[in-house]
């Protein structure tokens, strides 16, 4: 007998929810990671559920579907990479476990213009540091078309998923990939730089569900406090910024460790769907003010 569906879909929800699998690669709930599966196995649009859910499923579709689920129960890897895809604003990319599962909010002040206000005409070379697999280069190249990007990341098979975005959204002459451990390589002058750093401290990572563990952990490990990277980037940073520069910087969970760190840098923070703790903009200027009234060992 087939089953619709919505059905399918319910059922599949019902057994992620009891296996007690985490989500946060792309969904919060067990109803939308089913739906995304689902559909993805039926080769159905993922983004018109009501158009599909009275769709009859033949019995061998759905063994297919089974078949999936166990797969993302049993191994725990996020959904994404098992479809070899995640979505940021609607912009599909190529996503496997040699690179995190883009997530990050930056891409929300891309798409909402929240950023623009410290833009401008001046604008020109835009830096993606630790790029991963190339989402924020891919929409910050979309977003401003007269910009040029350098997406960067200290791995090399972070960076061969990266050409793969770039070259599925035709954007080989636009953006650059450069292996470089943090600014190292990358002396610019930057105009803007994003960034969606390793921030996750010790004790966070010792806590993370599997599905988190399935990533690299080069992307998420933050030492102690979670600041390792952001203390390297902020001190390079000026020095590769130009005067009118900005710095839009993500951190997480992490606001109290962060703020810890760097009690006297001026933080602007930034709205988005997770709250006003999560990004922040830097202006070169207040790096550079916190640089010099900070010890060589705080910042």
């Amino acid at each position: 007998m087939n089953s619709t569906v919505i059905e399918l879909i319910e059922a599949s929800a019902s057994r992620l929810a009891d296996a007690g699998v985490a989500f946060g690669h792309g969904t919060d709930n067990a109803f939308d990671e089913a739906a995304w599966l689902v559909l993805w196995q039926l080769r159905l649009p993922i983004d018109d559920i009501d158009d599909a859910a009275d769709r009859p499923v033949s019995p061998a579709d759905a063994a297919r579907v089974a078949v999936l689920i166990d797969t993302r129960i049993d191994t725990r890897k996020p959904a994404a990479y098992l479809t070899k895809e995640a979505w940021l604003q609607g912009v599909s990319f190529y996503v496997d476990e040699r690179a995190i599962v883009p997530r990050s909010f930056i891409a929300e002040l891309l798409a909402d213009g929240s950023i623009d206000h410290w833009l401008g005409e001046h604008t020109l070379q835009v830096l993606d540091l630790c790029t991963g697999n190339g989402s924020l280069a891919v929409l910050a190249a979309m977003t401003y078309p007269d910009v040029q990007v350098t997406a960067a990341d200290i791995s090399t098979e972070a960076l061969e998923v990266a050409a793969i975005n770039v070259a599925r959204h035709q954007l080989d002459g636009r953006i650059t990939l450069v292996e470089s451990d943090g600014l190292s390589a990358l002396p610019g002058p930057w105009d803007l730089i994003l960034c969606n750093p390793p921030y996750v401290n010790t004790g966070s990572m010792a806590a993370l569900p599997a599905e988190y563990l399935a990533e690299p952990s080069l992307a998420l490990a933050g030492g102690n406090d979670g600041m390792d990277f952001v203390r390297s980037l902020l001190r390079a940073a000026p020095a590769v910024m130009n005067e009118t520069a900005v710095l839009v910087l993500e951190i997480g969970n992490e606001r109290d460790h962060f703020e810890t760190a760097f009690p006297t840098l001026e933080a602007i923070w930034l709205e988005t769907a997770a709250g006003e703790d999560q990004v922040m903009l830097l202006t070169r200027d207040a790096i550079a003010r916190a640089n010099a009234g900070s010890p060589a060992s705080t910042l």
